[in-house]
């Protein structure tokens, strides 16, 4: 059940409440793709559609999420001229996605000359529940939906390190200074007042904590919670791990200007080492093998769907 600061009250839309969008398979117009390079990554789309497909047959027999049309679409981005949705997910390439559209929209000539700031606060981009019920309705029966995809711990590790490990206004004195107020013993008044250098034991901590002292942030929220992949029907499934090939394969099919690659530079923090297997690895090493367990349980949709080894 969605929390009650989640649930809209009775309105026009109440008769959308029990929206339901079967996870019917529909195949991906490949007319725009040119040359035979991508038959491989075609393949591997193909599986991993089958798979979430499958996956999302036998979860939805046993239950449907029961909400709102507009809660459900409130993370996808519009991009009108080559008919895409794009449902964000942080620490997923999401920044760089959100230049491409910016780019498809006309928006701005190159991914590469716009600034973080302007990607994410800049309001450039549409989403899709900014537009009424019909136009949401029609955008997620023609256009092309996509979303890009992580390894749930690389993707914890790396929103760790991007909120809590530099200097930032907003993760420090929120999030820092609450879980350093409950989860550090004799804290000092220095990190009571700043909130900075949270450690990743007391990050995990208020991660499982059922009675966490603030809520939860989309940069660490499940995916299945931020874009509903059995409820919305994803033609196109990325992975991080794939994100150059699959991107670029991706802008082929939605017939993208023939220059447009998806940006290889990272968006911030361009010194650091990017999370990868072994950077997570030295993270675990300060966690119990319950609390690595319990991560797991607390990302185990993801996994699933999303056909993840577990850690």
């Amino acid at each position: 059940q969605l929390p009650d600061q989640q649930k809209t009250s009775e309105s026009p839309l109440s008769w959308f409440r029990r929206v339901y969008l079967p996870p019917a398979l529909h195949p991906l117009n490949k007319t725009l793709v040119k040359g035979g390079k991508w038959k491989d990554i075609d393949s591997t789309q193909e599986k991993r559609r089958s798979f979430l497909h499958d996956f999302c047959e036998k979860y939805n027999s046993r239950k449907k999420l029961q909400t709102h049309l507009v809660h459900l679409v409130s993370r996808i981005y519009v991009e009108d001229r080559h008919k895409v949705l794009y449902c964000e997910v942080p620490k997923a390439g999401c920044s760089n996605w959100k230049r491409v559209l910016m780019v498809l929209s006309g928006l701005a000539a190159s991914a590469h000359n716009i600034s973080h700031d302007d990607v994410h606060y800049g309001k450039h981009l549409r989403k899709l529940d900014s537009y009424d019920l019909k136009e949401i309705y029609t955008r997620l029966n023609m256009y092309t939906k996509f979303i890009f995809v992580r390894d749930p711990m690389e993707r914890l590790v790396s929103a760790f390190r991007d909120k809590f490990e530099h200097p930032n206004s907003y993760y420090h004195p929120v999030f820092g200074k609450a879980i350093i107020k409950k989860y550090r013993h004799n804290a000092d008044e220095e990190a009571l007042k700043t909130g900075s250098g949270v450690k990743f034991k007391e990050f995990i901590q208020y991660l499982l904590d059922s009675r966490r002292p603030v809520g939860m942030d989309i940069h660490w929220e499940q995916i299945t919670k931020l874009c509903y992949p059995c409820l919305i029907n994803y033609d196109f499934i990325g992975k991080f791990e794939t994100l150059e090939e699959d991107a670029n394969y991706f802008l082929q099919l939605v017939g993208a200007p023939a220059d447009l690659k998806f940006p290889k530079f990272k968006d911030r923090h361009s010194s650091d080492e990017r999370t990868s297997v072994e950077v997570v690895r030295q993270y675990l090493k300060e966690l119990s093998k319950e609390e690595t367990q319990l991560i797991y349980n607390f990302y185990y949709l993801d996994y699933l769907m999303f056909n993840y080894t577990s850690p």
